[in-house]
């Protein structure tokens, strides 16, 4: 089922969301790939304040390649999302709202996607130039030192994902797999 979202997004339209849905994002967007995840981690562990404030916010695992001319940002692909992994749980427990990545996610993941109502939503990889028309503003707003990995703030309108783990733990790439299995045996 086709869903339009706004971004940041909160619960209620967490929510609504199951496995399956396509779903196009229009609004704010924020990206941070390992070094910034890294980052971010680092600061909180020392006690200190994130350069963003996480509720409701969907981050988007992509580090984008530089603009050509007349564009407001290159190629903007998804990264895969397990390299996050790690650090996740405790933003998902800080508010945040929702990822967009490529891939599979760890178990603890999915438990803190449930325990906060978030989801995880997956692009196309491969996709990235069409993607990022998809991106009518962006600006760096921390950790410029980190290139491609500084955190930027996107303007997005009809940003295309797919929902792949709901706010109940409902796994796409699970499920999809028991269905297709379930049709080969059917085909005999």
């Amino acid at each position: 089922m086709d869903k339009y979202i706004k971004a940041p997004i909160d619960k209620k339209d967490t929510a609504g969301l199951r496995a399956g849905d396509y779903v196009y994002i229009t609004g704010t967007v924020y990206t941070a790939r390992d070094a910034a995840h890294k980052r971010m981690y680092d600061i909180l562990a020392e006690g200190g304040d994130l350069p963003i404030d996480l509720a409701g916010q969907v981050i988007y695992y992509m580090g984008p390649s530089p603009a050509r001319e007349g564009r407001v940002i290159g190629s903007a692909g998804p990264t895969t999302a397990s390299r996050m992994d790690k650090y996740t749980p405790q933003l998902l427990d800080l508010g945040m709202g929702a990822m967009i990545g490529k891939g599979k996610r760890s178990p603890e993941v999915i438990e803190a996607i449930k325990r906060n109502g978030a989801v995880y939503f997956a692009a196309v990889g491969g996709a990235g130039a069409l993607l990022s028309k998809c991106i009518t503003a962006s600006e760096v707003v921390a950790y410029d030192d980190l290139g491609t990995e500084a955190i930027r703030k996107l303007t997005v309108k009809d940003f295309p994902a797919i929902v792949v783990i709901d706010s109940e733990g409902n796994n796409l790439y699970e499920t999809a797999i028991k269905e297709y299995c379930q049709a080969e045996e059917a085909k005999g």
